[in-house]
């Protein structure tokens, strides 16, 4: 198996895990501190997610590509100087993000609700929870930054464990803390909110302890590595940084884009459901689109979050070796392995909206969530596009162009937000976001063609095929739905919900499954590891 694919299913391994656990607990999150709790949380972590960006400014991913390079050139030794300048770096930003964002939370605040009303979110509210998470600035920058120099060696492991440890650190503490301050202490949902938000701090911690762990194992054979190499190019420190800088500049942008989004509709959200005369459901109708819908939506583009991590040293390493044959070859893999395993799943979840919703978070309202959740499902392919093309831009020195995307899409949302809402309620918010994310799309795979010759030609194959067998798919979801229907109540009791769930989830992905595995698309996309599946499907 070729080292993207080793490297995605270990990164998407740990990042589904990650994504997944970071999806269950909002379950009982959501029982604590409900929809209101929920829009809290969001409005203080979206800043600070905006923060960690602009702190780390790209850095840990351009390490990856830095030590990538360097490494495939014999020359350890830069790629480790490169590392502790870094680590220094980081450690400085990561003190001035703190400060910045502390001391802007009021301000931030005041720009997201507009409203006086003391029973909804309050500024003050709001201001607390940015602070109480602002503090996890001071670890995480450095500790991304460690991640990033072992992806350069093309070593993922230490990157998908300390994922997975962070996550179930800050999880642990998350439930807890909430737990004892509702309902034992008796306390405010925005305290309970507030120490949910800290715990990003002390998950930071947890991880750092893992990468540090994985830093004592590898070092001897790292520095065996800078004492065999016969040449190194000993850039000043200066030329280091230049370097760098020009690989980090459209990385952080790129890393942006949800939360760029998100913060968008932070800005405008509220403000326009007031104007609308919608300003009762305003605080659920965020929350579900951008907290605990977002969540479900986003498990998908976990895959394509672990395979543009794997894929770019590997793909870095080839491009700078001009060999276009294999770049091609894995420019085609990338892409054809995110379009036939995510469009099924977004599809999947538009059609079983209501009950994925009414299963996880309860029956209240489906009318307004479910409906959500089954138009924000979709949004999710082209997060997971642009991810993936965005990564491609970087692998092949064409990293700028991610940022001009970027910026073409959330000039649309800024523009047209506010007036998408107030034409088709909640629901504008995320035509906003969908013609910003295929904008910035469809810029990428232009660039991409346009620079190395790309051609489109198999994924547009590969992609009809899928979509064949996702209508396939639909249709025995839709006739599941309606046979079950006829005794099982899912439309009214969560119990309902959960068994209709179960049931279209494990027949539509039986039936993809098995046109996609008796079809060889999966065996050619994914490699001969799939055929594991003969236990389930034969041939």
């Amino acid at each position: 198996m070729s080292n993207i694919m080793r490297g995605t299913m270990l990164l998407t391994g740990a990042s589904f895990l990650s994504k997944f656990l970071g999806m269950i607990y909002v379950i009982p999150f959501h029982h604590l501190v409900g929809p209101a709790g929920g829009a809290l949380f969001q409005l203080g972590y979206t800043p600070y997610s905006i923060f960690i960006s602009l702190s780390t400014i790209g850095v840990p991913m351009a390490v990856s590509k830095f030590v990538s390079k360097y490494n495939s050139l014999g020359d350890y030794e830069t790629g480790m100087r490169m590392f502790k300048a870094g680590l220094a770096l980081m450690s400085i930003t990561g003190v001035l993000a703190f400060l910045a964002l502390f001391f802007s939370a009021e301000f931030l605040a005041g720009q997201m609700i507009t409203s006086d009303d003391p029973d909804s979110i309050t500024v003050a509210d709001v201001t607390f929870v940015i602070r109480t998470v602002s503090v996890a600035l001071l670890v995480i920058p450095a500790m991304s930054i460690a991640r990033g120099f072992f992806q350069g060696h093309q070593s993922f492991g230490p990157t998908s464990v300390s994922q997975v440890i962070e996550q179930i650190v800050r999880i642990a503490f998350v439930l807890g803390g909430s737990f004892v301050i509702i309902r034992l202490l008796s306390g405010t949902v925005t305290a309970a909110v507030g120490f949910s938000t800290f715990a990003a701090f002390l998950g930071a911690l947890a991880s750092c302890a893992v990468l540090y762990t994985y830093w004592r194992k590898r070092r001897p054979y790292i520095n065996r590595q800078r004492q065999q190499q016969t040449y190194t190019h000993d850039m000043p420190t200066g030329d280091l940084f230049k370097e760098l800088f020009r690989y980090a500049g459209p990385f952080v942008f790129v890393g942006l884009a949800i939360p760029l989004y998100q913060l968008t509709d932070q800005f405008t959200f509220e403000r326009a459901m007031v104007a609308i005369g919608q300003e009762e459901i305003w605080a659920e109708a965020f929350a579900t689109i951008n907290f605990y819908g977002h969540k479900l939506a986003i498990i998908p583009v976990t895959l394509a979050t672990g395979l543009s991590i794997a894929a770019m040293p590997a793909l870095t390493k080839s491009f700078f070796a001009n060999d276009k044959t294999l770049v091609a070859k894995q420019i085609n893999q990338a892409f054809q392995a995110i379009l036939v395993l995510i469009i099924p799943a977004v599809v999947g979840l538009s059609l079983l909206s209501h009950e994925a919703y009414g299963a996880l978070y309860g029956m209240e309202n489906l009318e307004i969530t479910g409906n959500l959740l089954a138009w924000y499902a979709p949004v999710a392919l082209f997060f997971a596009l642009f991810t993936v093309s965005s990564a491609v831009l970087q692998g092949i020195n064409e990293q700028r162009y991610a940022v001009y995307s970027l910026a073409a899409g959330l000039l649309l949302k800024v523009l047209l937000n506010i007036q998408l809402i107030h034409m088709f309620g909640a629901k504008g918010a995320i035509f906003g976001t969908a013609l910003a994310a295929v904008t910035s799309v469809v810029l990428n795979l232009w660039r991409i063609k346009a620079a190395i010759d790309f051609s489109y030609k198999k994924i547009f194959k590969r992609t009809m095929l899928v979509g064949i067998f996702v209508v396939i798919m639909s249709a025995a979801v839709l006739i599941l739905k309606l046979v079950f229907g006829l005794f099982i109540p899912y439309e009214e009791t969560r119990w309902g919900a959960i068994i209709m769930l179960t049931i279209g989830v494990l027949g539509g992905a039986f039936i993809y499954l098995w046109f996609a595995y008796h079809s060889t698309l999966l065996e050619r996309v994914l490699g001969s590891r799939i055929k594991v599946l003969d236990r389930i499907f034969g041939r």
